[in-house]
């Protein structure tokens, strides 16, 4: 009990200072979308100048710089809440960086009761777990997908990721290779889960791993 005590606020210590990061990084983000709308006609003016004169290597070169801007801007996913979209990002971020693909989907509906401190812990803990599994298989095997949305009267969220070989387990926790504080992260998960009377699973299998969270919605967004 004191050692459970000891890891969680070592997690929510750790968490909080990597989440002004993630803050950071998706401002600049969001900035970097604002300035390439703003530059819109600037840039189509810098073609037109270009085609004028013949310059159509120079065009090509241009719009291939763009294009990877866009594909930037593209990334940043918005789920309506700022600081659980500055930790998702933020993990897809280190994901790419890692060659894992990732498909997400998020959108947290309307009377989800959930914080966000304690989502950006459900999804810190999913996502790091995640990509260590991830890292640990060569970049062909490698995915994450992500889903979270409204699912009849409840909060649903799903991270599945690629994996190795099923993990056993050991009462309701799973047994892992990479030492005594690896899966704290999902006990941390669970209580915060059961806080708002939800339901959390997760599943190992030969090649994947799944976890899924159920929460009720507040009663007046049920209908």
């Amino acid at each position: 009990m004191i050692l459970d005590k000891l890891i969680n606020k070592r997690i929510e210590r750790y968490q909080s200072e990597l989440l002004q990061k993630y803050c950071d990084e998706v401002e600049s983000m969001y900035r970097k979308m604002r300035g390439w709308r703003h530059d819109y006609h600037n840039h189509i003016q810098a073609m037109q100048a270009s085609m004028a004169l013949g310059k159509y290597d120079e065009v090509s070169r241009y719009l291939s710089d763009l294009n990877d801007d866009l594909t930037t801007v593209d990334t940043v996913i918005k789920t309506g809440r700022v600081m659980v979209d500055a930790i998702l990002n933020g993990k897809l971020g280190i994901a790419a960086q890692n060659e894992i693909p990732v498909n997400a989907k998020a959108k947290i509906p309307e009377g989800t009761p959930v914080s966000d401190i304690d989502l950006c812990v459900i999804i810190g803990n999913l996502l790091d777990n995640a990509v260590e599994e991830n890292k640990r298989l060569e970049p062909e095997a490698r995915f994450i997908r992500v889903y979270m949305g409204r699912k009849n009267t409840q909060f649903y969220l799903s991270v599945t990721n690629a994996a190795g070989k099923k993990q056993t387990k050991s009462g309701s926790h799973f047994e892992s290779s990479k030492g005594a504080d690896h899966g704290f992260g999902l006990r941390r998960v669970s209580a915060v889960v059961k806080r708002y009377g939800g339901y959390f699973s997760a599943d190992s299998e030969d090649g994947g791993f799944t976890a899924e969270i159920l929460i009720p919605l507040t009663e007046k967004d049920r209908s």
